[in-house]
């Protein structure tokens, strides 16, 4: 029997299984193919170090129908087992993406996007699992790295191949792909790609990092993707296979031409304006024009095509060959800017960022820390203390629609803004909240990310957060036609639209924060990143010094009203049970007597809030007495206990109880104990000893006394 399933069997071999190995910022880097996802079109599994992940590439055979755009999806899907972990969830496995693992998405999105046909029309799925992390090893790495060799030796038409790394700061000097411990201690996180010439995505985050230095990292990170390039090359020579025809998917020149020929005076007389709806109001007689004329033959998705294709024309050729910009600004003029604080009188901070017709309303609101948000995923943080969420409703562009829930560039958008505006936060020791930012767009005209950063700088100084600094934010287009190429500052909408690039900077007078770069082409020139940089730079120290610093330039030294009061206090960890007492009783005690809420973390850091900020100062003061030994001489308010014929029990915290002594009740001689006090009464009592065994000797007569001689002194 046995003999008989070994002659039906043929043992896997995997014939066509290949490794290839290089060396990445000191640890080995290890490519398999050939043995893991056989039927992708393109696949691998990378090892970087410890770090697994499994990189897919696929496309459909045939271009999807009545679309006008390439249908790319890029998913990075973190497996909680990947770190040992079982999933938090109710079902106890893996969900919707988390926050992470769709703004890693969306940075590979960014950086193979614009290197695909412009004309094709295939579904592209671009899926990245991962199943080991080494947190020495950042996965996103890993990441870029599979997907750039899954396509390039995939039969997927794709003009890569790119390569992407990291780089850190520390202690001024510049590390590509630092370790976690590194990470910790950074003031810079780049994330960049790049093709041999050119860089084709930028990602950073950094503690006011200068443009010099900014500079150096990127070229720093250049030099390494150009190595790693080189090793993708060889992989691709081996066993790369031929990319395969497409349907391309484009407009039919002749007729294009012609309506050129006829209709591009009357689009530069429409787009010539600086009202988003005036420009779109015009343009409507245009587009029943040609659905007249050309519809019937030639289809809804070419009328939209020639509309497309002649407000690009029209706005590029204004840039590169007049030096005229859509709404008569100069090439480097920002448009009219506004900035206000306090509009929300019960919110606990608000501040308004309006940028000709972009708007952005940011709300801050200020809780304990135990509001602080659970991350459940594959890093090393287990809370998010703040919280950035941008809203983008319909009506912000003019769509009657009703709004939906936050997708992917809500997402992207947030955390830009979350990114630019962290490295100014106090830590939790200086100012123990959690903090929420929501900005809300209510009118979009481009760059609602950068009017986001500049409102909920606004926002959070008119709260009493003492950031370190005001953040602003501000982008710079790009017009590229073959060696012709030009920027310009502060990109509205139809720049965004019909532009090349859309260079991202948040930051301080003292320095880079944030930095976010999306573009068409096939990559930037390290000149054209430095200048983008250098505009970028300028125009925010302009909107920090003329239009933010007027209206409040330091943060409120107050919070609102409305906002909980915060104290905070370090005990010994031996402690902690005391606070919180058998079954909670203790604090729940304290929390109810007193209108406070009470977090009490693992390391002894214990956080009382409270509306009122006597509340939480008495809530304080009752655990400071349970956790230090009564002072001698000091004045305790407390309850009593007990009643004896020699004195009354007085509690003065949880657990601590002291006696007061029947010739220590009161001034006059005391007879009986009860014709002075009963049980549950309030006595303030003065602390007159404390014995080798620990017990209290209370006094109700000299409280009494000292607290007389004070009125009598004041």
């Amino acid at each position: 029997m046995d003999q008989n399933i070994q002659a039906m069997s043929k043992k896997e071999t995997f014939a066509n299984a290949r490794t290839f190995q290089t060396e990445l910022a000191g640890r080995p880097l290890v490519v398999e193919t050939g043995k893991f996802g056989g039927l992708s079109n393109g696949s691998c599994m990378v090892r970087y170090g410890d770090t697994c992940v499994f990189c897919n590439a696929t496309m459909s055979e045939k271009p999807r129908e009545g679309i006008d755009f390439f249908p790319l999806s890029v998913d990075y899907e973190e497996k909680h087992y990947a770190i040992g972990r079982i999933p938090g969830s109710f079902m106890r496995r893996e969900g919707r993406p988390g926050e992470k693992a769709v703004l890693i998405g969306r940075v590979i999105d960014r950086q193979i996007r614009p290197l695909f046909p412009k004309t094709m029309r295939n579904d592209v799925a671009v899926v990245m699992t991962i199943m080991s992390v080494d947190q020495d090893c950042s996965p996103e790495v890993a990441g870029m790295i599979g997907t750039s060799i899954a396509l390039s030796i995939s039969d997927i038409p794709w003009h890569g191949p790119i390569a992407g790394v990291m780089a850190g700061l520390v202690d001024g000097e510049i590390i590509i792909n630092p370790t976690l411990a590194q990470r910790e201690v950074s003031d810079l996180t780049l994330t960049l790609a790049a093709s041999e010439d050119k860089i084709v995505m930028i990602e950073a985050a950094s503690n006011e990092v200068d443009e010099e230095t900014m500079l150096a990292a990127i070229d720093k990170c250049h030099a390494v993707d150009r190595e790693v390039i080189g090793f993708i090359k060889s992989i691709v020579a081996e066993i790369g296979k031929p990319k395969v025809e497409f349907q391309s998917m484009h407009t039919d020149e002749a007729l294009l031409d012609e309506v050129r020929a006829e209709y591009l005076e009357q689009f530069k007389a429409a787009m010539d304006t600086d009202d988003k709806n005036v420009r779109d109001a015009r343009l409507l007689p245009l587009q029943l024009a040609l659905t007249e004329r050309y519809g019937e033959e030639w289809g809804a998705n070419t009328i939209d095509e020639l509309m497309y294709q002649m407000q690009k024309y029209v706005v590029r050729r204004w840039l590169l060959d007049e030096g005229k910009r859509v709404d008569g600004r100069g090439i480097d003029e920002i448009r009219p800017l506004a900035a206000e604080v306090g509009l929300l009188p019960r919110a606990h901070g608000s501040g308004m960022f309006t940028r000709g017709q972009t708007q952005c309303l940011a709300v801050a609101a200020l809780s304990v820390m135990r509001d602080a948000q659970i991350v459940d995923d594959l890093s090393t943080d287990e809370h998010k203390r703040y919280m950035h969420h941008y809203n983008f409703p319909p009506f912000s562009v003019g769509e009657a629609r009703s709004p939906r829930a936050a997708g992917r560039r809500e997402i992207g958008h947030g955390a830009l803004a979350e990114k630019a505006l962290l490295p100014m936060l106090p830590s939790v020791q200086e100012f123990p909240y959690a903090i929420r930012v929501v900005s809300e767009i209510l009118s979009s005209n481009g760059s609602t990310s950068q009017a986001s950063i500049c409102a909920s700088s606004l926002a959070l100084m008119d709260t009493g957060v003492p950031i370190k600094r005001p953040v602003a934010g501000i982008s710079c287009g790009l017009i590229v036609e073959g060696d012709r190429w030009m920027t310009m500052i502060d990109i509205q909408g139809v720049e965004d639209f019909h532009g090349d690039m859309d260079f991202k900077v948040g930051g301080t007078e003292m320095g880079i924060t944030a930095i976010q770069m999306d573009h068409k082409v096939d990559g930037l020139t390290r000149e054209i990143v430095a200048e983008a940089l250098e505009k970028c730079r300028k125009g925010r120290l302009y909107i920090l010094s003329d239009i933010m610093n007027p209206v409040i330039s330091a943060p409120r030294e107050e919070l609102s009203p409305y906002a909980p009061k915060m104290l905070s206090i370090l005990i010994d960890v031996d402690k902690i049970r005391d606070v919180i007492g058998k079954g909670g009783k203790v604090i729940q005690e304290i929390q109810s007597s007193n209108n406070v809420k009470i977090d009490v973390e693992e390391d002894g850091h214990v956080y009382v809030s409270a509306i009122n900020i006597e509340d939480a100062q008495r809530a304080l003061h009752t655990i400071k007495t349970i956790v230090e030994d009564p002072e001698i001489g000091a004045i305790y308010k407390g309850k009593v206990t007990r009643l004896m014929n020699f004195g009354a029990f007085v509690e003065i915290a949880p657990g601590k109880e002291g006696l007061v002594h029947i010739s220590k009740l009161d001034q006059k001689r005391v007879e009986r104990v009860e014709d002075v006090v009963a049980v549950g009464d309030e006595l303030l009592v003065k602390v007159t000893e404390v014995d080798q065994q620990g017990r209290l000797n209370l006094s109700r007569k000299d409280a009494l006394a000292d607290l007389a001689a004070k009125k009598q002194q004041g």
